[in-house]
């Protein structure tokens, strides 16, 4: 077994033991804990619903139940919290793997860029790429909406499955917003390369790559010395990365482990509609652009797929598109994609070709509308894909940012942003296939590129 074979050998082991001890503690240990909070979380719609009955908010009863509430409240969190702690060793091996990571994508994503444009040369072929490259998002990412609002109007989750609908005042912990025009560009623009680094916005990071490669290449003979610096910085953070990654499969049993021991297989009966679903369709994504990808890259999309098998397993068990960054991007060079094409195409993907999120986000949103019985015509279908097709791309980097994005746009057509209490049960799970197609997507708009470009080698093993 070759080396790269015995890592995804040991990631999918990783995730098998991880789920058989993440069932046995959620039956015999954690029982109690998950008890207690979905009892609480039971108790609190039943307030919420007799609050809503009361019309006076300045009488005695109305601050009875308000209190009742918050006690009930008080109690459910003070219960997370033992339960977080008590798998605090699990989640910490998630959690340090996944620093690691965020510590080397950072400086990777920089030092590859400057080096690709450098090695491109002049802004016109910087130029050239960018819109090949934003040719292939623009058009991935309406296909995966149009194929997620395509899909829920075929299956009907949402009234299929009559989910007993939370109230309208309930707390999601979620909040929209409508990003405006100088959000998107403020969120694209960095006022601190420095920032930028230390919070990981990795399109910001982009944007002075962009600015560092270009200028770089102009200056001409003294550019080389700053190529061949920070082309031996680039291979030094690949080498960390090696190192990193070793300790993928410890993060992924962690993962696995912490999140069934949490949420059980209990959730995946009472959703099993909405999830079987999904993932169908997200298959059907999966099939949808590895075919067009035939069309383009011919027998060798079946190769490039091959090599994704390690990157989509660790972004899938640990619900991290970014965690497979280090390792996609190894595995496209090993390809044949150029390095310039790669380090150009791939990070601008992390905020621009997100497709397994594309699909979730209407997918979800007429969801919740069909689980109020609310029916939107095609014109407003088409609206609503367009409106989440542009805020989208203004939010990467917020926690939660699909459902940021959602229940900012499902409160546009009049549908309660309450109904993502719905989704927030699952998301975790649903998460893990989002973040593997969107390893799968940009994987394969790098190598699209990479041909259209001419600059698709032999692979390189």
């Amino acid at each position: 077994m070759s080396k790269q074979n015995r890592l995804t050998f040991f990631i999918f082991l990783a995730l098998v033991l991880g789920v058989a001890l993440g069932y046995y503690l959620n039956v015999n240990s954690f029982s109690t804990y998950n008890n207690t909070i979905h009892a609480a979380d039971i108790k609190v719609k039943q307030l919420d619903g007799e609050l809503l009955k009361v019309k006076d908010s300045s009488s005695v009863v109305y601050k009875n139940l308000q209190l009742q509430k918050q006690q009930v409240l008080s109690s459910s969190a003070a219960t997370e919290k033992v339960r977080e702690k008590a798998l605090e060793p699990l989640t910490l091996l998630s959690d340090i793997f996944l620093r690691l990571i965020k510590m080397i994508v950072g400086p990777l994503v920089f030092t590859t860029l400057v080096v690709g444009v450098a090695k491109v040369g002049d802004i016109s072929a910087v130029g050239r790429i960018g819109g090949k490259t934003m040719l292939w998002f623009i058009s991935a990412s309406f296909l995966s909406l149009l194929l997620g609002m395509i899909m829920v109007n075929i299956f009907k989750p949402g009234e299929a499955m009559n989910l007993p609908l939370p109230p309208s005042n309930i707390d999601t912990g979620v909040k929209g917003v409508a990003v405006s025009m100088k959000d998107f560009i403020s969120h694209i623009f960095p006022k601190s390369f420095v920032e930028a680094m230390a919070t990981n916005e990795i399109l910001q990071i982009v944007v002075f790559s962009l600015f560092f490669g270009v200028a770089t290449a102009a200056i001409g003979e003294k550019g080389h010395v700053v190529i061949s610096f920070f082309d031996s910085v680039a291979h030094v953070i690949l080498k960390i990365t090696g190192y990193v990654m070793n300790f993928a499969p410890f993060a992924v049993f962690g993962a696995m482990a912490a999140i069934i021991a949490k949420q059980g297989l209990g959730v995946l009966s009472t959703y099993a509609i909405f999830v079987g679903e999904f993932y169908f369709s997200m298959l059907l994504l999966w099939v949808v652009l590895i075919t067009i990808g035939y069309f383009i890259l011919k027998k060798r999309v079946f190769n490039l797929m091959n090599r994704m098998k390690e990157p989509v397993l660790l972004a899938f068990s640990t619900a991290s598109s970014e965690a497979a960054y280090p390792k996609t991007m190894l595995q496209l060079e090993r390809f044949g994609c150029k390095d310039k094409i790669v380090s150009f195409v791939l990070p601008l993907g992390y905020s621009f070709n997100l497709d397994g999120s594309m699909l979730y986000m209407t997918f979800a949103s007429l969801f919740i509308a069909q689980s109020y019985g609310i029916n939107l015509s095609f014109e407003q279908q088409i609206t609503m894909l367009l409106i989440l097709m542009l805020t989208s791309k203004g939010i990467a980097g917020v926690p939660r940012a699909s459902l940021v994005v959602i229940a900012g746009t499902i409160a546009t057509f009049n549908i309660p942003e309450a109904g993502i209490a719905l989704l927030i049960g699952i998301d975790p799970l649903l998460d893990m296939g989002r973040s593997a197609t969107n390893v799968i997507g940009n994987s394969l708009a790098t190598a699209v590129v990479s041909k259209w470009e001419g600059e698709l080698t032999e692979a390189n093993d």
